[in-house]
């Protein structure tokens, strides 16, 4: 293995020699870690690792607040709406001053269920104020060891307390009030849903739950079966997968959590490169549970137009009472909410879901967040740029208006040439409606107008540039929807103020480009930076090939079944004087 003299962007390595083999000093921010090649890291990830020690110190900021009002945290009104005021005031009393770094009594116990090299744990450890204890387990021994030896060499071995164990098990063994953890961390290889159980029984009332899914192929409709198998919805292939992608995480904690009488409240919810990232407080309360129904939808999708409804499963009605005016009434919708055919192009719908209709972000968390990156020490983050432009989009986004069309996809489905983003905001804006971006894709548009609405701009924009006579044919979308007159005129040529959010006028970072080369999730067990990336990506090639004839008669394969890795040999010829050649298949 060559020495590395530097890695991407993302994080930085050097060779350094051992008895053994040569490992390699991998730094990023205030750690280093010493790994071989059979321990994950993935340096694309630096901007999950950035965004969660943000999280968590604005996460224990709030937790302090909470403690010197004398108050449980997220009081609701019956509704479950809103805050309450504090009962009562805390009397005076001196703060206490957190310091990253620093061990203290009343600070969080943090559990990473999934440490690999430990070097999230020991940026949790240097980098969040407020800690306590920090369990890093991995089931691997090899992982273990190099925990011991990561810990050991960063000096945070009073913060870090190194565990070899299954996940599941060792969150199973904490559910007793003084085993249970303030804050758990979740960022397997793939799908999540196996460790949710364990981790909502070994969570603290009002804990941080941070939750990491890698299988988007999954989550974003590409195998339905298995996304019901794995998370208990049905996905749609729609433009707004990746959202929806959040909402079926969501709705798959939620339901977890529902069955020991707890719900959750979702802070802040990402999808970023090739993952969706979950931050969620977790409350027991068998009485909000009753409105976790309600915070759960269905969704019908137009087979032709894409067009998507969103149908409850239950309703809530005010039901006051003279003793109790903020009791409610809960109940089952009628429906469905659509025909048996599109009402806008005439064609058969698809059902999905149910996924998490309810907010995905909280507003107010989101605003703390973005003042404290914009602060020192998280002002100095490797990825903080990134991070204050991706909350900026989150901040703008409309948070009652779940999933959203894009501009192409409408524009693409009536073959029109396709509107300047800022000319059909403004016509939304202009028509009364509210519209936003989505921090998911570039040409996102969530807003509030119905479906009726937008078509009705399109054709508007088709009078100024018509469709081709000859794409007008019977029983397509573009012929059932374009055929329709407008209802009114709509205003193109007038930006309307509010049509170029703060995000795009100051040209923050908001949508990222593709990293590096051979970018992605990553493989199991691999330091995925420099030339042990790109081997392993080249070994894996074509590795579903293995069953085809070879082109060249000469030479076989030789196929490892458990690793898909293949090995040429070449095969001796045959000399028709020669019998004595014997070959084995």
């Amino acid at each position: 293995m060559e020495p590395l003299e530097s890695a991407d962007s993302e994080g930085s390595a050097k060779a350094i020699p051992t008895s053994n083999s040569i490992n390699k000093i991998i730094s990023e921010r205030s750690a280093e870690i010493v790994a071989g090649g059979n321990v994950f890291y993935n340096p694309v990830q630096e901007f999950n690792r950035d965004l969660s020690i943000s999280v968590v110190n604005v996460y224990f900021q709030r937790l302090i607040k909470e403690r010197q009002a004398h108050q449980k945290p997220h009081k609701k009104d019956a509704n479950g709406n809103g805050e309450q005021q504090p009962e009562e005031k805390s009397s005076a009393k001196t703060e206490t001053s957190y310091v990253a770094g620093t061990k203290y009594d009343d600070g969080m116990r943090i559990l990473e269920a999934l440490s690999a090299t430990g070097l999230r744990s020991i940026r949790y450890a240097k980098e969040i104020a407020g800690v306590k204890e920090i369990v890093a387990n991995d089931l691997s021994k090899q992982a273990v060891e190099a925990i011991k030896e990561n810990v050991k060499h960063n000096r945070v071995e009073h913060l870090i307390e190194p565990s070899h164990a299954d996940a599941m098990t060792l969150m199973y063994l904490s559910t007793s009030k003084s085993k249970q953890f303030d804050c758990i961390d979740l960022d397997p290889y793939g799908c999540p849903n196996r460790f949710l159980d364990g981790a909502i029984q070994a969570i603290v009332d009002g804990g941080l739950l941070l939750v990491t899914a890698t299988d988007m192929a999954v989550l974003a409709g590409n195998a339905p079966e298995a996304c019901y198998v794995k998370y208990g919805s049905v996905p749609l292939r729609m433009k707004s997968c990746h959202e929806m992608a959040l909402r079926i995480l969501l709705h798959c904690i939620e339901t977890h959590a529902n069955r020991y009488g707890k719900y959750i409240v979702p802070l802040l919810s990402i999808s970023a490169d090739f993952y969706v990232r979950i931050f969620v407080r977790v409350f027991s309360s068998q009485a909000k549970c009753k409105y976790s129904m309600s915070k759960q939808s269905m969704i019908y999708q137009c087979t032709g137009c894409d067009t998507y409804t969103l149908h409850p499963l239950g309703t809530i009605k005010p039901n006051p009472t003279p003793s109790n005016p903020n009791q409610v009434k809960f109940g089952i919708p009628t429906g469905p909410p659509v025909t048996d055919k599109c009402e806008h192009c005439g064609h058969k719908h698809h059902l999905g879901g149910p996924v998490w209709s309810d907010p995905i972000h909280d507003k107010t968390f989101v605003r703390d967040l973005l003042n404290e990156i914009e602060k020192k020490p998280l002002q100095e983050l490797g990825t903080q740029k990134r991070l204050v432009g991706m909350l900026t989009v989150v901040l703008e986004e409309l948070e009652d208006v779940p999933l959203y069309y894009t501009l192409d996809k409408l524009c693409c489905v009536l073959k029109l040439e396709i509107v300047p983003i800022l000319k059909f905001r403004s016509a939304i804006l202009h028509a009364g409606y509210k519209v936003s971006f989505s921090h998911a894709y570039k040409n996102s548009i969530k807003t509030n107008a119905p479906a009726s609405v937008l078509w009705d701009i399109l054709r508007c924009w088709n009078k100024r540039h018509p469709v081709k006579a000859e794409r007008m044919i019977d029983s397509t979308p573009i012929k059932a929807i374009l055929s329709k007159e407008c209802s009114k005129v709509y205003e193109f040529d007038n930006i309307h103020p509010e049509a170029n959010p703060k995000s795009r006028k100051q040209a923050l970072s908001r949508f990222q480009a593709n990293p590096t080369p051979h970018w992605g999730p990553g493989t199991r067990a691999t330091i995925m930076i420099g030339e042990d990336k790109i081997e392993k990506s080249f070994r894996n090639q074509n590795k579903k090939q293995k069953h085809k004839v070879p082109a060249n008669p000469n030479d076989c394969q030789d196929f490892n079944g458990d690793e898909g890795e293949v090995q040429k040999t070449k095969v001796p010829k045959i000399d028709s004087d020669d019998l004595d050649v014997k070959m084995e298949t």
